[in-house]
């Protein structure tokens, strides 16, 4: 039977960035609920890689917590870049279109830019974990031919940001004209960019393919239903939001049964605390997280081996 890897992809960056705003302090008190997950990740010897940004590198506390994970082989660091926060700065003309400005993207900015702020985050994060990061995933998911270009100038060998079936190009940038990117017709499985020697690793969404239950005993209506099964419903992907668990045991249940060699779990830091985002805003709300957690793990711990993402990238590089 073929060997299947568990990957642990968290966004690791400031508190409910989802309602910070240009001028607005942005803080790490996320950081000290980072033990209990990276507990529960030791218990079933998953290895989480936490793609972390510039305010999380610059925290003291997140350096401490991760290098005592490093130490035993319990994680993995790579970069997550947020370009509206991350050295040197540079000044975008915001949009005057009509369409309210979000965070900007990193492909508004001019080549020259991005490559410095890649070359910036790249050794801040090396010299304050004492390893070189590998693994990359953009700020808001958008990426482009020029950023893969660096990502491989840099010595990056696996990016994550690509989410098959999904399109984000309603989610707007700073700039006139800027938008999120399309992945609806973008592989589902991984595969070398070209003209790099990065791999894409994207993460795993399928359509919901089950028959909906229902009392209506109409033919119409159960014809109905077979028919909108085949086609499939949304997207489902192992993105915890508290109502979600039935859904990710039964992604993590038809992956399984594939051929693919690796399920992808995603989160962000600040959504393990309390108010760290609008999703899992008190105490209540985490505690059901964590009962998800533990039952979503311990299922995929029967099918799946624990591995970073680096480290599969790199299998996938020696096949």
């Amino acid at each position: 039977m073929k060997k299947k890897f568990f990957l642990i992809s968290i966004d690791t960056e400031g508190d409910n960035l989802w309602e910070w705003h240009q001028g607005k302090e942005i803080t790490t008190h996320n950081t000290e609920y980072l033990h209990r997950f990276q507990g529960l990740c030791d218990k079933y010897n998953f290895k989480p890689t936490y793609l972390t940004n510039y305010e999380m590198a610059a925290d003291d506390d997140f350096v401490r917590f991760a290098e005592n994970a490093l130490k035993y082989q319990g994680c993995e660091i790579g970069m997550h870049l947020h370009a509206w926060n991350s050295p040197p700065n540079f000044d975008l003309v915001e949009r005057n279109d009509g369409i309210k400005s979000g965070c900007p993207y990193l492909i508004e900015y001019p080549y020259e830019i991005m490559d410095q702020k890649i070359a910036y985050m790249t050794k801040f994060l090396e010299e304050r974990f004492n390893v070189r990061p590998k693994v990359h995933r953009a700020g808001r998911w958008a990426t482009d031919k020029r950023y893969f270009d660096l990502l491989d100038k840099y010595g990056y060998i696996a990016d994550c940001s690509v989410t098959p079936k999904k399109d984000w190009s309603t989610a707007y940038g700073f700039t006139n004209g800027s938008k999120g990117s399309d992945y609806l017709h973008f592989p589902a499985k991984p595969y070398k960019i070209k003209g790099t020697s990065l791999i894409e690793i994207p993460v795993n969404i399928i359509k919901d393919h089950r028959i909906k239950k229902s009392e209506n005993k109409n033919i119409k209506h159960i014809l109905g239903n077979y028919y909108r099964a085949i086609r499939g419903y949304g997207q489902i992907w192992l993105r915890p939001n508290g109502k979600n668990l039935t859904d990710m045991l039964y992604l993590a249940d038809r992956v399984s049964k594939s051929n693919d060699g690796y399920l992808m779990f995603m989160l962000h830091s600040s959504e393990l605390m309390p108010g760290g985002s609008w999703v899992f805003n008190n105490r209540e709300k985490i505690e059901k997280l964590y009962s998800d957690l533990e039952t979503l793990f311990e299922y995929i711990s029967r099918n799946y081996t624990g591995m970073t993402i680096g480290n599969y990238a790199d299998l996938i590089r020696q096949r």
